[in-house]
């Protein structure tokens, strides 16, 4: 006699998987707006509005998105390690990356435009926030990617 199949497999089997996913979302979300709405609105503005705007956004920013980071990859890790699912710790593994990708690669931009007086503002101040909202995109595709990874990882059937 076969038993029918059971409609949930394959699920996350634990809030942890449900919050890998809702984190990782909710981070992507958030730096894709970044990227199609906040960035090109701030570059219709003259040069010293534009440096003043991303001064004040960017550490608003970052006290949402750092934890959304750190929360996803830990709930990955837990899903991970309920699951052995190694797609958990890929999604894990990407969004964690956003830490070093903008420690190595956008801090440098971070600084030189946090350090920049909006009075008055030079071309200078421009070409770095238009070189950060190109580097900004590379963390919006890791959160995609990331998100991605982990609804993979609640869909796929448990091996047999």
């Amino acid at each position: 006699m076969t038993t029918p199949k059971d409609p949930a497999a394959g699920t996350p089997k634990s809030v942890a998987g449900h919050l890998a996913i809702a984190l990782a979302a909710a981070f992507a979300g958030a730096a894709i707006y970044i990227n199609v709405a906040e960035q090109p609105a701030r570059l219709l503005l003259d040069t010293r509005g534009l440096l003043t705007e991303w001064q004040g956004s960017y550490p608003a920013g970052m006290r949402m998105q750092a934890p959304l980071a750190i929360l996803a990859g830990l709930a990955g890790i837990i899903a991970w390690w309920q699951s052995r699912d190694w797609l958990w710790l890929l999604g894990s593994a990407l969004i964690l990356a956003n830490w070093p990708y903008t420690l190595a690669v956008i801090q440098p931009v971070n600084d030189a435009a946090m350090a920049l007086s909006p009075d008055p503002a030079a071309d200078h101040g421009r070409a770095l926030i238009e070189r950060w909202g190109v580097l900004h995109t590379g963390r919006s595709a890791l959160g995609v990617l990331a998100t991605l990874a982990f609804i993979v990882a609640a869909l796929r059937r448990p091996a047999t």
